[in-house]
Order: structure tokens, then C-alpha cells, then sequence
């Protein structure tokens, strides 16, 4: 099995995953308590962040059984790590896309150009934050699928 395809079959996989962990395991007392100050948005956020993690970990095992991937699971746990860091770093600023003074990813997203767009636009934050993700898994299924040691 080659790294690329390796590389491909764990970016369908974590893909997957993400929209399922992110739409139908996520609970709604997680959506609106991540993006708070304080503990209790740490905590709701880690809460989510734990369950699309437990997610996309249970998504690349069985792509990895299924499809004879012969993983490397250190290389794994490292992508699987890559996609929880962002998670909860795009995650913890809640729904501040379109702020006047925005934080977090949404700063980054206001300082590339992206700032009128996310006032104007009602569905333009969700957008940034999806892309954001997927961007993301890309690199974790790059570090997941590379070669066996």
C-alpha cells in the first residue's frame, strides 16, 4: 500500500468523521457553551473536542481494519492530535466570526480580507470555521497516512 493512498483513505475517513462528530455527536449544550469565557466554555469546548477526537480515532481505526491500511499508529495519534489542537483552537472563540473586534481564528479570518464578508454574511462565519477545519484534516491525514517507520 502506498503512502498516497494511505495519505487519501485516512483524509476520507477523518473527513467523515469531522461532519458526524461535528453535526450529530456534538450536543447542543457543547455548540453554545464553547465559545464562552472561562472554564465553562473550556469545558464545553473539551467536551466536543473529546468526542470529535474519539470520533475521527474510531473512523481511521476501522478504515484502517477495513482497508488493510497498515497504519502506523504513532503517526496516527500524532494526526489525530493535529486535528484536536485546531478543533479547540477554531472552536474556543464560539461564534465570533463577525464581531467588530474579533479573537481567535476569526482575527486571523478579519486580517486576511475576510472581515466585511463576515459582518454582511450570516453563514459566511460557518463557512470560514469549516474550511478552517477541513484545511486542518488535510494536514492530519498527511501526517496519519505517511509512510511506516
Amino acid at each position: 500500500m502506498t503512502t498516497a493512498i494511505r495519505t487519501l483513505a485516512a483524509w476520507a475517513a477523518l473527513t467523515a468523521a469531522h461532519d458526524v462528530a461535528d453535526h450529530w455527536v456534538q450536543i447542543d449544550t457543547q455548540a453554545t457553551a464553547k465559545g464562552r469565557p472561562g472554564l465553562e466554555g473550556a469545558r464545553a469546548c473539551a467536551a466536543h473536542v473529546a468526542t470529535y477526537t474519539a470520533t475521527q480515532a474510531l473512523a481511521l481505526a476501522a478504515a484502517d481494519r477495513l482497508l488493510g491500511l497498515r497504519l502506523d499508529w504513532g503517526r496516527a495519534a500524532l494526526g489525530l492530535a493535529v486535528s484536536a489542537a485546531t478543533h479547540y483552537a477554531a472552536d474556543r472563540q464560539g461564534g465570533h466570526w463577525g464581531d467588530e473586534e474579533p479573537r481567535g481564528v476569526a482575527r486571523l479570518a478579519a486580517a486576511t480580507g475576510h472581515a466585511t464578508w463576515l459582518r454582511r454574511d450570516p453563514g459566511a462565519g460557518y463557512l470560514m470555521d469549516q474550511a478552517w477545519h477541513r484545511g486542518w484534516i488535510a494536514v492530519a491525514a498527511v501526517v496519519a497516512g505517511g509512510g511506516r517507520p
